[in-house]
C-alpha cells in the first residue's frame, strides 16, 4: 500500500513539473494563477464652477494645520469655497491624521454632503491601505465627485477606479500651501474646472515607440502593488495604461515590485506604460537610470513606454485624470498624452518647459510626506 502511494506521489510531482515547464516557455509568462481581467468603465464627475464647495481631508498622515488653512485661502482665491474635515488636525500615534474611524468619517462626510463637489487630500504618507475593506463601491459612486491627491492617496484612486469613478492624481495641501500660483497647482485647478491639457513630452532615450489607448490607472508603485487582489486592485483591469512613479526606493525594490506585477499578469494586460518621476531612487546597480532598468524588462511586451513624465514626488507634479480613457503616442521626436474625455482641450502643455530647478531633498520629503524623517 505504501509503495502504491509513493508511486502516486511521484506521478503527481511529474505532472506538476510538466505543467510548470509548459507555462513558463515564454519569458513574460509565469505559472502563478492570474485573476480574470475586468473592464474598467469610470464615470466623470461634474467639473467645478465658481462658488463650489471643496473638502480638505487627511486620509493618511497628519499635516500641519497651517498648511490646511493656507490651502483654504488658495481655494478662496480660485473662487471656490473650502470646507475643512471635522477631524482634520487630529494626530494618532504620532503620525496618523486620526484613528481609522476618524479618517473614514471625514471621507464619508465629504462623500455624503451634496454641497461638496470635490475632495482634496492634505497629505499622503501612509494609512489608506487600512481603509480598503471599510469603503464600499456603492458609497464611492453614489455621488461621484473629484478626489485629488498622490503618493499614499494612490489607494483611494484604485478604489474609485474599481468603483467606476474618475479621480485626479495631483498635488495636495502640503504643496498648495506654498501659494497655488505655480503651474503644477494651476493645471490641477484647471482640470477640476474642465480645462484638460494635452501633454507634449520631450523624447527620452529609454522610450519605446508606439501608440496605445486604454484606461489610465496606477500611481505610487509601492502603494498600489500591495493592493493586488484587494478591492483597490487596479492592475486586474484589462486594456490599461499603467502610470508608475516612486520616491526614495532602491532599484532592486522597484524591480521587485514590477516583477510582482509581471507574475500577476498585470504587465501583459497593459496597452502602454507611463513612467513618471523616480525621485531620489537608488543607484546600486550599474544601469544608467531606473528607466534603463525598466526598459530592459518592458521591451519584450512590444507596447509603448513613455518615460520622464513629470508627475510624482518631484518638483513638478502634473495632474493626471485616473480612470479616464487616454491615448498615448510615443515617437522618436517625443510623445503625446491625451485624455479622451468631454472637456475643453484647447490647452497644449509642453512638459519640457515646466521642469523646475531641483529642490533640496529635505524639502521634498516634507512636501510629499512619504518618507518624512
Amino acid at each position: 500500500m505504501r509503495t502504491t502511494n509513493l508511486w502516486r506521489h511521484a506521478i503527481m510531482l511529474a505532472l506538476c513539473s510538466m505543467t510548470l515547464t509548459s507555462c513558463g516557455d515564454d519569458e513574460n509568462d509565469d505559472p502563478v494563477p492570474k485573476p480574470d481581467p475586468i473592464t474598467l468603465r469610470c464615470a466623470r464627475p461634474d467639473y467645478l464652477s465658481a462658488g463650489d464647495k471643496v473638502a480638505l481631508i487627511s486620509p493618511s498622515y497628519y499635516t500641519d494645520m497651517e498648511n490646511v488653512t493656507k490651502t483654504a485661502d488658495v481655494l478662496r482665491g480660485w473662487g471656490l469655497e473650502p470646507a475643512i474635515g471635522p477631524n482634520v488636525g487630529k494626530v494618532y500615534e504620532g503620525k496618523y491624521a486620526g484613528t481609522v474611524e476618524e479618517r473614514l468619517s471625514d471621507i464619508r462626510w465629504a462623500l455624503n454632503d451634496p454641497d461638496i463637489k470635490a475632495i482634496i487630500c492634505n497629505r499622503g504618507g501612509y494609512g489608506t491601505i487600512q481603509l480598503i475593506n471599510r469603503l464600499g463601491y456603492d458609497e464611492l459612486k453614489a455621488s461621484p465627485k473629484w478626489l485629488v491627491g498622490f503618493s499614499d492617496i494612490t489607494t483611494l484612486h484604485g478604489l474609485l477606479s474599481r468603483a467606476g469613478v474618475m479621480s485626479i492624481h495631483g498635488t495636495m495641501s502640503s504643496f498648495l500651501a506654498k501659494g497655488g500660483t505655480d503651474q503644477t497647482s494651476t493645471l490641477m485647478r484647471d482640470m477640476l474646472m474642465g480645462i484638460v491639457p494635452r501633454y507634449e513630452v520631450p523624447a527620452h532615450p529609454q522610450n519605446i515607440q508606439g501608440q496605445a489607448s486604454g484606461v489610465l490607472v496606477g500611481g505610487n508603485l509601492c502603494t498600489f502593488v500591495p493592493n493586488l487582489g484587494s478591492e483597490a486592485d487596479i492592475a486586474c483591469g484589462k486594456d490599461i495604461i499603467l502610470f508608475v512613479e516612486e520616491v526614495e526606493e532602491s532599484m532592486h525594490n522597484i524591480d521587485r515590485q514590477m516583477r510582482i506585477l509581471q507574475l500577476n499578469g498585470a504587465l501583459a494586460r497593459c496597452r502602454g506604460i507611463i513612467l513618471g518621476e523616480f525621485t531620489d531612487c537608488g543607484t546600486e546597480f550599474t544601469y544608467d537610470s531606473v528607466e534603463a532598468m525598466l526598459h530592459e524588462m518592458l521591451e519584450p511586451y512590444g507596447i509603448p513606454v513613455l518615460c520622464g513624465f513629470p508627475a510624482g514626488h518631484g518638483d513638478v507634479n502634473l495632474p493626471l485624470m485616473m480612470g479616464a480613457p487616454v491615448t498615448m503616442d510615443v515617437r522618436a521626436d517625443g510623445a503625446t498624452l491625451q485624455f479622451d474625455v468631454d472637456a475643453n482641450q484647447e490647452k497644449e502643455v509642453r512638459t519640457g518647459d515646466l521642469i523646475a530647478p531641483p529642490t533640496p531633498i529635505v524639502t521634498r520629503l516634507i512636501m510629499s510626506g512619504k518618507r518624512e524623517q
